[in-house]
């Protein structure tokens, strides 16, 4: 395999350009700020208890008690043994955060031109493109950094499929591999599940292609290649898939064992999220413009449209100050789309979206087709519910395995984000080939112009036509107000589809120029960098800019210990705390930081405990909150926050007098409406006999004698065969109890706490977490990499020795 500096130095000097553009727009890293991320605050306030752990015992542990209760840290960022391909992903993120997903950006697509025959100079201009688009820095912005994690991989997945597909065997089956692998390690499975629809797509237009050509055992070669590709990449995660798919079963993405809702009413009962929740955010018919005309749609639910405003005039006219009249206009709710909330436009760009129509007339064949399909595959489903489409979403989430598992639909508009700049950038392929002659171009350029600048003629003269401009968040808002807000929602709909108009002419004079001999095709790759550098970046700015900075301490250290934290983690007990001052609602996972909480903030909780939660806790059911063993309740009055001593609490364990065996999770939740948690337990598993009272006296004792997350030892006295129940959750895949160092096994009681029989006499309970999964994905991951290992080596032999033979 023969390498040359001159073969590689353009491509070094493109991965130097794009660390370079990666600092420059993240530049406040240079000082060692970092950016602040709302969703990465939560994250450090649910992980921190196993980040001290592990920092402390030198280990990991795969469970946490300082969040709703206690739950698995599978979702968590827990560490696993033998996971190399982590690694590969933590040496490829050398840059600091959020410069390092930038830079994955652009690299990933870099790779993916370039596996597509383009050459360098367009293959760098289509990665600024994709990198820029306004929705992948907006994510990073908030803190999803999984998601942009995740996206930022999928084009290398692509380029290693392509590669195949285009008879690059080796390299091809050895980047799927490692790509597929790293899109997997990001840990965003819905991202991940998105693109196997893109990927399904692209396999459908191979396929026909072939039958075309008649090449159809080639395709099914290079089909079964990726398989066992995919098969290396799901094996270098196994640990995390297997735990993930183990968790998943006993999250609020598995099957709710309640058929009731909170007022009684029978509850539809689905595999997977309700679909009122799944489609929450479904995008708006007219939004699809935003893609085109950043503020097509008023930008992000608060806008700072400053003082030349109508609503800052207006505010000023209402009474409110010039400083009070300005503040309220840097957040003023210009957003007047149908989602419940919109940071910013999902901006794909104007250059970049008429290139993308310019490549409609002048690419040809199965690439075009790909794209075009993933373009509208995926805009369609982001509809959600919105009519005349809903329909579509409701299919899939009825009839296609894992659909219903997801979110938020808009999230799969990440397909168009990616088609749209690869058939922009192929556009420009074919205007530099001879394919076509010239007139043809220009005719395309023509029809190119109609569309797209076309398009933002008719909004300029027929908005008011079709649009009102008004949102159903208006309501309670000042009629001389509204009108002032409407004012500013057409200023800036206006505004910017005028930029729009003018980019796209720029863009069509360039090629105009080109075509008539006036610019060499390096120039015209230079100003197109230009505009779509400023095109992308001034509405970036907008919203994720050096303001978004702050220093390191305050995103390693969010959270300060208040003077409840403080008189409460004076008991170094094992209890749970429940936050209800204003702070805490603000910040749900901030007391997990500090405490074992009974809440934080998550999108899988487990199940039973998020049922627990809606029916009792949220409505501050005291038997309830004793048997968690809610030790301390931060409360607030009049601004003042303090801790509340519950004198009450159940404890760490306690014996009961009576076991009661229910038919149903329904009856079991209703019970505990007005059970006797220190006296009685309930539950639905199976105990024999069916029901069981027992005798407790006065000395019958049981006591936490060690604690930590994944590790409880009790010791207990007591004159009589006896039932406790332990104030920890129950989670049957992992926990195991042992008395006296023997394996027992215990159940689960009162919804969601475990429950086990204790013989009469002194003895030792210990509670270990020892997943199984853990210890079997570890295996599988070290096997699997092993393996790749020696067929990477095989591949390196073989390319060599064919390149040698050729020679």
């Amino acid at each position: 395999m023969s390498f040359s500096l001159k073969r590689i130095l353009p491509h070094l000097l493109v991965l130097l350009g794009f660390v370079v553009l990666s600092l420059a727009y993240f530049s406040p890293v240079l000082q060692g700020k970092k950016i602040f991320q709302s969703d990465i605050m939560h994250y450090i306030g649910m992980a921190q208890q196993q980040k001290d752990f592990a920092q402390t015992s030198g280990e990991e542990t795969y469970w946490t008690n300082s969040a709703f209760g206690g739950m698995p840290t599978y979702q968590l960022g827990a560490q696993y043994p033998n996971n190399y391909i982590k690694k590969l992903d933590l040496a490829l993120r050398f840059l600091p955060r959020p410069a390092d997903y930038l830079f994955l950006y652009f690299i990933g697509f870099y790779i993916l031109l370039l596996s597509l025959k383009v050459d360098v100079k367009l293959s760098a201009l289509g990665a600024v493109a994709f990198g820029f688009s306004t929705y992948l820095i907006i994510i990073l912005g908030v803190g999803h950094n999984a998601k942009a994690h995740a996206i930022a991989y999928m084009p290398v997945v692509l380029a290693g499929i392509i590669l195949t597909f285009r008879k690059k065997y080796i390299l091809g089956f050895l980047l799927t591999a490692v790509a597929l692998g790293l899109e997997i390690v990001a840990n965003h499975f819905q991202m991940t599940y998105y693109l196997l629809f893109l990927v399904i797509i692209l396999g459908v237009v191979y396929l026909i292609d072939a039958y075309r050509k008649q090449i159809l055992p080639n395709y099914f070669k290079s089909v079964g290649l990726l398989a066992i590709a995919a098969l290396l990449a799901v094996g270098f995660n196994a640990t995390n898939l297997m735990a993930t798919q183990e968790y998943a079963k006993e999250s609020t993405r598995g099957k709710s064992d309640l058929t009731i809702n909170l007022d009684g009413s029978e509850k539809e009962v689905t595999s997977g999220l309700d679909k009122d929740y799944i489609t929450e955010y479904s995008y708006g018919l007219a939004e699809t413009f935003n893609l085109f005309i950043p503020r097509f749609m008023g930008g992000g639910n608060t806008e700072d449209i400053g003082k030349d405003s109508e609503t800052y005039k207006t505010y000023v006219t209402m009474g409110a100050s010039p400083i009070e009249a300005l503040e309220l206009s840097k957040n003023a709710p210009m957003y007047w789309g149908d989602q419940p909330i919109v940071e910013a436009p999902a901006y794909v760009g104007a250059v970049i979206l008429f290139l993308f129509v310019l490549g409609l007339f002048l690419v040809k064949g199965r690439l075009k087709w790909w794209l075009v399909a993933g373009t509208i595959f995926s805009l369609l489903l982001s509809y959600g519910k919105t009519e005349p489409f809903g329909f579509i979403t409701n299919f899939f989430i009825d009839n296609v395995p894992l659909y219903d598992k997801f979110r938020a639909v808009t999230s799969i508009q990440v397909l168009l984000e990616l088609c749209i700049p690869v058939l922009g950038i192929f556009a420009l392929v074919r205007l530099f080939n001879d394919f076509e002659k010239d007139e043809q171009k220009l005719k395309a350029l023509k029809y190119a112009v109609a569309i797209t600048g076309g398009l933002c003629v008719f909004f300029l003269l027929f908005k008011s036509v079709f649009f009102d401009f008004k949102s159903f968040r208006d309501q309670g808002i000042p009629d001389v107000l509204l009108d002032a807000l409407i004012e500013d929602r057409k200023s800036l709909f206006n505004t910017d589809t005028i930029r729009s108009l003018i980019l796209v002419l720029l863009s069509a004079g360039t090629i105009y120029f080109f075509l008539k001999k006036k610019l060499s095709q390096n120039l015209v790759v230079v100003v197109f960098a230009i505009l779509i550098l400023f095109d992308l970046v001034s509405i970036n700015r907008n919203y994720v800019n050096n303001d978004n900075f702050v220093s390191a301490l305050k995103v390693d250290k969010p959270y300060q210990p208040n003077a409840a934290d403080k008189e409460i983690l004076k008991d170094k007990g094992h209890y749970r705390v429940l936050d209800m001052s204003t702070q805490g609602q603000r910040q749900p996972a901030r007391a997990a930081y500090f405490h074992n909480s009974l809440f934080g903030y998550h999108a899988a909780k487990l199940g039973r405990y998020n049922d627990l939660m809606e029916f009792h806790i949220y409505n501050n059911n005291m038997n309830v909150l004793n048997m968690l063993n809610t030790k301390y309740i931060i409360a607030e009055d009049q601004g003042q926050i303090f801790p509340y001593d519950n004198p009450d609490a159940n404890g760490n364990a306690w014996f009961v007098s009576e076991l009661d065996v229910l038919s149903s999770a329904n009856e079991e939740i209703k019970a505990l409406d007005s059970l006797d948690t220190k006296r009685k337990a309930v539950t639905t598993m199976t105990v024999n006999p069916t029901a069981k009272t027992f005798n407790v006296d006065s000395t019958a004792l049981i006591t936490l004698k060690e604690f930590k997350p994944n590790y409880l030892k009790y010791e207990s006295n007591n004159a009589n065969d006896g039932f406790a129940v332990f104030s920890e959750i129950y989670y049957k895949e992992g926990w195991n109890a042992y008395i006296d160092g023997e394996l027992k096994p215990h159940i689960r009681v009162n919804y969601v706490l475990r429950g086990m029989e204790i013989p009469a006499g002194q003895h030792t309970i210990e509670f270990k977490f020892e997943p199984k999964v853990i210890q079997t994905g570890s295996k599988i991951a070290l096997a699997s990499s092993a393996v790749f290992g020696v067929l990477l080596l095989l591949g390196i032999f073989f390319q060599f020795k064919k390149e040698k033979e050729v020679v």
